[in-house]
């Protein structure tokens, strides 16, 4: 099974910026879509965005507007800008394949923190 793996976190101060990136080695083969979550600490683990096979984004209305999800089938990799960042993003944000039988096999990776603060 696959593992997802995240990264591009950290710590960093109101009104920046963050790229994200996750990889999940065969997505683009097996046709899988990708969703963004983010938990932040004592809450409930909430979806963010979504980049479909067709590379169609989606994104949860409050962060619409800020964050830009986007993929690179050559390298299996999906990234997640985010723009204007407030302590209201600062959460584990980690990154899922979903689809067909092999996508939604994969493992859940670490996820990678992002922290915004002055």
């Amino acid at each position: 099974q696959v593992q997802m793996v995240e990264s591009g976190g950290g710590l960093v101060q109101p009104g920046g910026s963050l790229r994200l990136s996750c990889t999940a080695p065969g997505f683009t083969s097996y046709k899988c879509g990708i969703n963004w979550f983010r938990q932040a600490a004592g809450k409930e683990r909430e979806w963010v965005s979504q980049i479909r096979t067709d590379g169609t984004p989606v994104y949860e209305f409050a962060v619409k507007g800020r964050f830009t999800a986007s993929k690179d089938e050559a390298t299996d990799t999906v990234y997640l800008q985010i723009n204007n960042l407030t302590s209201e993003d600062t959460a584990m944000y980690s990154c899922k394949t979903y689809g067909g039988a092999w996508c939604v096999k994969t493992r859940w990776g670490q996820g990678t923190q992002v922290t915004v603060s002055a």
